[in-house]
């Protein structure tokens, strides 16, 4: 039997440029390394220039879904083997990146649900842009595995809205921390047994923000989940 050729992994990234950091500096905290080469090779094209999925999927712009493709397409020719989709919105364009290349491409937001079967979690609410709120695509993974999702009243998720795009223009300040945890409170209140952090700045925003029931890092779990497959499958 052969051994198992650990994995090179493929960071389809700059939606936004922080959340890449983040995964990126997660992969390499979940990796147990006594030493600089027991890390995974992690092939990085952080591409700030693609059209804006918001203004996609709300206005009707530019579609980003060849512009991810052509993004995943170079990772694939630099050597990656599996590719993380640094963005939940963006996953709205999976098929995209996915038909582009006869590599592995993880589902982040399936990969977040999944992980939730384990904790026993029914009711769950769910902290996104608008964009990704309007594309169902947090509805049509939890209602595949029969979770239930609580949603938030219209000017809280606008709130939300705001609060991810000022963390992305101007970083993180008082203002943008506390409409996301005032709409993870309102979600706690409506019946929610965890919450996913729905958009990879969240983790950023509500590092220091504790709650009473369990927020779901999907970048924690998509960067877990890859150092296992890099490392073992």
């Amino acid at each position: 039997m052969s051994a198992h050729r650990e994995k090179i992994v493929g960071l389809l990234g700059g939606m936004g440029p922080e959340a890449t950091i983040d995964i990126y500096q997660k992969i390499t905290e979940y990796t147990f390394a006594e030493k600089d080469e027991d890390h995974l090779r992690i092939i990085i094209d952080s591409n700030p220039k693609m059209p804006s999925r918001q203004d996609a999927i709300l206005l009707g712009t530019e579609n980003p879904g060849p512009a991810m493709a052509q993004t995943a397409r170079n990772l694939e020719r630099a050597g990656a083997d599996v590719i993380i989709i640094c963005a939940n919105t963006a996953h709205y364009y999976y098929d995209y990146v996915n038909d582009a290349v006869g590599i592995k491409v993880l589902h982040i937001i399936e990969e977040t649900v999944n992980n939730l079967i384990e904790s026993n979690i029914n009711k769950v609410g769910v902290l996104a842009t608008m964009g990704a709120m309007k594309t169902g695509i947090f509805q049509k993974s939890l209602d595949k595995q029969n979770l239930n999702i609580v949603l938030l009243p219209d000017d809280l998720q606008k709130n939300v809205h705001e609060a991810i795009f000022s963390f992305k223009y101007h970083g993180k300040n008082t203002e943008n921390v506390k409409k996301i945890k005032d709409a993870a409170d309102s979600l706690v209140k409506s019946g929610a047994e965890a919450v996913i952090m729905g958009c990879t700045e969240i983790p950023i925003i509500l590092s220091e923000v504790k709650t009473e029931v369990p927020l779901i890092d999907p970048n924690e779990i998509i960067a877990k989940q890859v150092v296992k497959i890099a490392k073992y499958k």
